[in-house]
């Protein structure tokens, strides 16, 4: 079942899913099944990639099949982000191979790749009633060790997974921040055609959520 909650209004009309797709804070206890997760992970590996070389890989804890995972990457994350993201029921670390694997030259587009198949991943998620929140407020280094993650490998995201559930449950920052108007900047603030704008047309005044 869709998740309808805060569901934004776009400039022009596009997939419902999309208006659909939000960074949950709020997760009920219900388990992901596998086969939901296969579902999501199998949309991920649709994603385009350069040299379709597919540099993802993602390191999964679920709290009821793998909770000393699960703990790792928990423990991995900033305090603020923990504080909501314990209760979500599927943690993951989306991971960059740096290197082509055709030539082992560097791939300078293995992390945006990477932010293709998780972006994938989350809109095959909602579609299902699932919703992935992505991180940036994490140690990498501390997952690196955790997860004895090889030189050539980089983490570069970790998202949770689950079921949105009761907000009420969230603390107080963020509830606020769930609860914050979705907005987006309109295209006429980052679509140029022709020529690139004066800089009186930047505005960094609304905070998409």
């Amino acid at each position: 079942m869709a998740d309808t909650t805060n569901v934004f209004a776009p400039e022009y009309p596009i997939m419902p899913v999309l208006t659909q797709r939000r960074s949950a804070r709020g997760y009920t206890s219900q388990p992901v099944p596998a086969e939901v997760l296969h579902q999501v992970f199998a949309a991920a590996a649709s994603a385009a990639s350069c040299y379709g070389e597919q540099p993802w890989r993602f390191l999964i804890g679920t709290q009821d099949g793998s909770p000393a995972a699960y703990a790792k990457i928990l423990d991995g994350l900033i305090e603020f982000n923990q504080a909501w993201a314990k209760k979500a029921p599927v943690l993951v670390v989306g991971v960059a191979k740096l290197h082509f694997s055709h030539d082992g030259n560097p791939n300078g587009w293995a992390t945006f790749d990477v932010g293709q198949a998780t972006a994938t991943l989350a809109i095959q998620a909602a579609e299902l009633g699932v919703q992935a929140h992505q991180m940036a407020g994490f140690a990498p280094d501390k997952l690196r060790a955790a997860f004895s993650i090889p030189e050539g490998f980089e983490p570069v995201v970790v998202f949770t997974l689950g079921y949105p559930g009761d907000l009420e449950a969230l603390p107080e920052a963020a509830r606020e921040r769930e609860l914050a108007p979705r907005t987006r900047k309109p295209l006429a603030e980052f679509l140029f055609e022709g020529q690139w704008p004066a800089p009186e047309g930047e505005r960094y005044d609304q905070a998409p959520v």
